[in-house]
């Protein structure tokens, strides 16, 4: 039980695919200016995380070495196409904040690398496990990284405003500002893992 545990909590802290892998950093840039729109990429790359994490481990003794990357793209390919329908139906002002990005899921680099590097070489089991870690920490950092830009940018939070008076920075809203906040905290979670 402790090692499932581990492997599910270690996508949230140890191998946190924004703080420590550095991976998806472009969604992350682009779609980081309010946490409603980093809740929402999150919560759609857990889906397919998820998803295809399961159908790469049940047919991963099946499919040809040589070509097991096509086959990965696919079937995550599929599992976008879901989100993205959905997203479509049921929250179509989201789905016109998040652009091009959920489409681009397919591509994200913490999609396909652990579909590679752990669906593939694991059981269901662990690979749900990892989906759901994974997914969690890279919910987590899009949405801490959005209430920074979204505080700081546009002076609210979830589009309540937090200090009267407060002047935004516009910088913060900016793909700049960004950067700037995804590297003061990833100094922040490399110190700290440091001093532990």
């Amino acid at each position: 039980m402790k090692k499932l545990f581990q492997e599910f909590s270690k996508g949230i802290f140890i191998e946190n695919p924004t703080f420590r892998l550095a991976l998806g950093l472009c969604p992350t840039l682009a779609v980081s200016t309010s946490v409603a729109n980093g809740f929402g990429m999150g919560v759609a790359a857990t889906f397919v995380l998820l998803g295809s994490n399961i159908i790469v481990a049940s047919i991963r003794n099946f499919i040809p070495a040589k070509i097991r990357i096509p086959c990965f793209i696919v079937i995550i390919a599929t599992f976008v196409t879901i989100v993205e329908l959905t997203m479509k139906a049921y929250f179509p002002a989201l789905s016109k904040s998040l652009g091009i990005f959920v489409p681009l899921i397919v591509v994200n680099c913490v999609v396909l690398g652990r579909a590679e590097a752990f669906a593939s070489r694991h059981g269901v089991l662990k690979s749900i496990l990892d989906g759901l870690g994974m997914g969690a920490g890279f919910t987590l950092a899009l949405v801490l990284i959005s209430a920074i830009r979204e505080a700081l940018g546009n002076g609210t939070v979830l589009g309540l405003t937090i200090v009267k008076g407060f002047d935004p920075a516009l910088l913060f809203i900016l793909a700049p500002g960004a950067l700037l906040v995804i590297g003061i905290l990833i100094g922040i979670v490399n110190y700290a893992s440091e001093k532990r």
